[in-house]
């Protein structure tokens, strides 16, 4: 049985919002999956009974606590010891659930990532990753999108193989492009961070390396299926991708392209390098966009993506 833990807790319009976005995804999820809500139980059952549905379906571990989004990620993690991110993660480490979502502080779930159930042997900075659409109807993996501002080159030769990794496992890629994001296609190209990386991801042969790919060509689905890049830069380009989505609606712009830019569509992001999947959601989150979170953890567990992550890096 897959067991997938829910902070119900977590986001703006929780735990509204997070409760009614486990029924939706209790609809599509595989019959061997149970969901493990944590968070008041008196608010979740009253708002599965306004749903017409049974909370028993869930499994509910009552937590008496919330990390705020403007508590100290570190300090709110070890002080509010009964949140619902910090239980779940309790619960993470022990094995007791498979994997672990929530729309809640990004901070804090960083936090419960890096200090409890800890990177992956092997990993040197663990990455967040985010999914981009294509004009040509696919997706691209970009990583890093915030989580190291800066990052040795060692390290983003690395996220090219934990990039590699999830687009082969999560989105179905047999062999997937990996691109180095740069100010130019030619190696000479950049400063001594890429540079540098690029010497190393050249003549790699643990994934495909196509090259440096520019940011303008990201878009497009022609070059790279996976793009490499810090911190810094891919939260910057992550937060354009949500201005092109916002700027659509406020022209009225009805486009099927620009529509699937829509945050909701794709769950939450995944925090890569660590010793279980962890799954970090909009703190807007919808009901849909909690559904496809969840739905999002669930498949990483049965894929086996962080058993193919260790088994990678051993192959290394």
């Amino acid at each position: 049985m897959i067991r997938i833990g829910i902070d119900a807790m977590g986001g703006d319009f929780a735990p509204k919002n997070v409760v009614m976005g486990a029924i939706q995804a209790f609809a599509r999820i595989q019959s061997k999956t149970r969901l493990v809500l944590f968070g008041d139980k008196a608010q979740i059952a009253a708002l599965c009974g306004e749903a017409g549905f049974d909370s028993a379906k869930f499994d509910i571990v009552h937590t008496s606590q919330v990390i705020e989004m403007n508590d100290h990620p570190a300090k709110a993690f070890q002080q509010k010891t009964d949140s619902s991110i910090t239980v779940g993660f309790s619960a993470l480490a022990k094995l007791r659930i498979d994997g672990f979502a929530s729309a809640g502080s990004t901070g804090a779930m960083l936090v419960g990532a890096m200090y409890t159930v800890k990177a992956i042997p092997g990993i040197i900075r663990p990455a967040i990753a985010s999914e981009i659409p294509l004009l040509n109807g696919g997706t691209a993996t970009i990583l890093d999108v915030g989580l190291n501002v800066d990052c040795k080159p060692d390290v983003l030769y690395q996220y090219g193989l934990l990039g590699a990794i999830y687009a082969r496992h999560m989105r179905g890629l047999e062999n997937p492009r990996v691109a180095l994001l740069n100010i130019g296609e030619e190696e000479e190209k950049g400063n001594l961070q890429t540079k540098e990386a690029h010497k190393l991801m050249k003549d790699n042969m643990d994934y495909h390396f196509v090259g440096n790919v520019e940011a303008n060509q990201i878009f497009s689905g022609d070059i790279a299926d996976v793009i490499v890049t810090d911190g810094f830069v891919g939260n910057v380009v992550l937060k354009q991708a949500e201005a092109i989505y916002h700027m659509s609606n406020v022209q009225k712009i009805d486009s099927e392209y620009f529509n699937r830019f829509n945050y909701e569509l794709y769950g939450g992001t995944p925090v890569l390098g660590v010793n279980a999947p962890v799954i970090i959601g909009h703190g807007a989150s919808s009901p849909k966009a909690i559904e496809n979170m969840i739905l999002q953890t669930e498949h990483a567990v049965q894929v086996r993506l962080i058993e193919k992550i260790t088994e990678s890096l051993d192959k290394e």
